[in-house]
């Protein structure tokens, strides 16, 4: 059994194994020992977020914290997976090891890249091969069904295009945007819920094709967009505050004229961009 912390050690990679193994054991950590893969999820999928807040707050320290927050994760499934006879985080690491130096051919192998294009050709290649992919279609269903739907939509969408499924540029892909609305208008004036609901799925992917070309991620686009409506919502909220007035008193009219001196305001902190 690992001894307590000892002031100003400093803790190894094999540490964080050993700690985890000890919460693990019998003598160690009720929590822990209850947990497995299908109970861990939530958190791994938290712990990605906060490693991609920390990354968009420039916060070398808080990135520091948020990986080892991640990298817990993968040592308490590798953990799981050991107690199993499954694997154990050497497996994993020399799997990943073995891929990096696969995939990347033209720094450990005889192939070329002159560029990140290149790179992309020989990665998606051996990608296939690896998996025993012999379609296209079984490329697109092997994205992982449980990606953010947009992120989801973006990476079928890349797979198709990588055999010509795709149009010949961007027009092509807003006039499909402009068709998808008046589509979801006629699905709308039907009121058809069904249908309603297929249109506006119709919208959505035909609007992350126009952010393929445009090179924009769709999820990081789209939360940056909520963050930025919060920020202005905030301010409308104060400056009602501040005027005695609440929310649910207001016009739209009124809460709209707060709105737009919170975009001027926000557009003079950016240097008038």
């Amino acid at each position: 059994m690992m001894q307590k912390k000892t002031e100003g050690k400093r803790y190894s990679f094999q540490d964080l194994q050993d700690i985890m193994a000890t919460l693990r054991s019998p003598e160690g950590c009720p929590w822990d020992r209850e947990q497995d893969h299908n109970s861990l999820k939530r958190y791994l999928i938290e712990e990605a977020y906060e490693v991609l807040d920390a990354i968009d707050a420039k916060s070398p320290a808080k990135l520091c914290d948020e990986l080892g927050d991640l990298l817990l994760q993968v040592i308490f499934h590798a953990q799981i997976a050991k107690e199993n006879k499954e694997f154990d985080f050497d497996d994993v690491a020399h799997g990943v090891s073995a891929k990096m130096v696969n995939r990347h051919r033209h720094v450990f192998g005889e192939e070329d890249a002159e560029n990140s294009d290149d790179v992309m050709s020989i990665w998606e290649k051996v990608k296939k091969e690896e998996k025993g992919l012999k379609t296209q279609t079984q490329v697109l269903k092997d994205i992982p069904a449980n990606l953010p739907a947009l992120m989801r939509s973006f990476k079928v969408q890349q797979k198709a295009a990588q055999v010509g499924f795709d149009w010949d540029n961007i027009q092509g892909a807003m006039d499909k945007v402009k068709e998808e609305i008046g589509e979801l208008e006629a699905a709308y004036e039907g009121n058809i819920k069904e249908k309603i609901e297929e249109e506006l799925g119709d919208l959505l992917f035909a609007v992350v094709n126009v952010s393929r070309f445009l090179k924009v991620q769709p999820e990081l686009a789209l939360s940056a967009t909520v963050n930025k409506f919060i920020r202005r919502f905030e301010w409308v909220e104060k400056s009602a505050t501040n005027q005695g007035k609440k929310l649910e008193n207001m016009t739209l009219e009124e809460m709209d004229e707060l709105w737009d001196e919170a975009k001027i305001l926000e557009r003079q902190d950016k240097g008038g961009k």
